[in-house]
């Protein structure tokens, strides 16, 4: 089956060696007012933190802390800003035993969160911003590297595809070289084709029927589907209601190759893999 191939990858995250024989759970810790799903929760600093030590209690294999939405049409937040929301969070949870990753593309962000403790830097802009590669490289922190057609802005008005897996997979395969070339690790480094930005719901279809190509880049993928118009455009079902399309979603990933999962639905994702887990060893 897909999923054996290349089974036995470690991602090198500072101080940690994940190991990728089994799907991980990165658990999403949005503090944000105006996150898609969750805006507005976990904003004050003691609740974001309680979030994230359930999540943990849950079964998260990582824990994703982001200060500014990248949803579909928002709003860049003000470096200050973005700084006064997670490095508190990343502080309260540095001993938790799980190792943290910052959702951002600022590099004076990643270097704040690097110093602060986390073992990550999840990009949506894939280290493009100036400086980003070298703290990146500097920090010893693992990457994830995604792909993204224009800005959270505008990314979703009219996107466009000649070929949306060979576009995206050159994205991907350029961004990982410039890494390396940048001095960061090929073991350091995920890739995510990033499902939902800038893309339509036939190109993220698309994607998934064909995640298995991926692989040819040499780098565990990592996906993130959770709560993601794309669920609701095919089950129906608005943004408090996609916990089983995410599920499948999430199992559907795996099957085809990911070896990462990023979710909101932590409990009921790992609950999932147990299952998923559990045949794979004996078949």
């Amino acid at each position: 089956m897909a999923v054996q191939k290349s089974s036995l990858f470690t991602w090198h995250c500072g101080a940690y060696q994940l190991t990728l024989n089994r799907p991980l759970v990165m658990g999403i810790v949005n503090v944000t007012p105006d996150s898609f799903s969750d805006g507005g929760r976990f904003i004050q600093t003691a609740a974001a933190i309680a979030h994230a030590k359930q999540l943990v209690q849950d079964g998260a294999d990582i824990l994703d802390i982001g200060g500014e939405s990248t949803r579909p049409g928002a709003m860049p937040v003000p470096l200050e800003e973005e700084l006064r929301r997670v490095i508190p969070v990343i502080e309260g949870l540095c001993d938790i035993g799980v190792p943290l990753s910052i959702d951002t593309y600022k590099p004076a962000v990643m270097l704040a969160a690097i110093k602060a403790g986390v073992s990550i830097v999840n990009d949506v802009r894939a280290l493009q911003e100036p400086d980003a590669l070298e703290i990146v490289a500097n920090g010893n922190v693992g990457v994830c590297l995604m792909h993204m057609q224009g800005l959270p802005q505008t990314m979703q008005v009219a996107p466009q595809y000649t070929n949306v897996l060979q576009e995206v997979m050159a994205f991907l395969g350029a961004r990982r070289d410039a890494a390396i070339a940048a001095g960061i690790d090929a073991t350091r480094i995920t890739l995510d084709p990033g499902f939902g930005f800038g893309k339509r719901v036939e190109d993220n279809i698309q994607l998934i029927q064909q995640l298995e190509a991926l692989q040819v880049l040499g780098q565990p993928l990592l996906v993130g589907l959770s709560r993601k118009s794309i669920l609701g455009a095919i089950a129906g079902a608005d943004a408090t209601q996609k916990l089983h399309a995410g599920i499948a979603a999430s199992v559907i990933s795996v099957m085809k190759g990911a070896k990462i999962v990023r979710v909101h639905d932590v409990k009921a994702t790992v609950d999932a893999f147990k299952v998923f887990n559990a045949i794979e060893q004996h078949h």
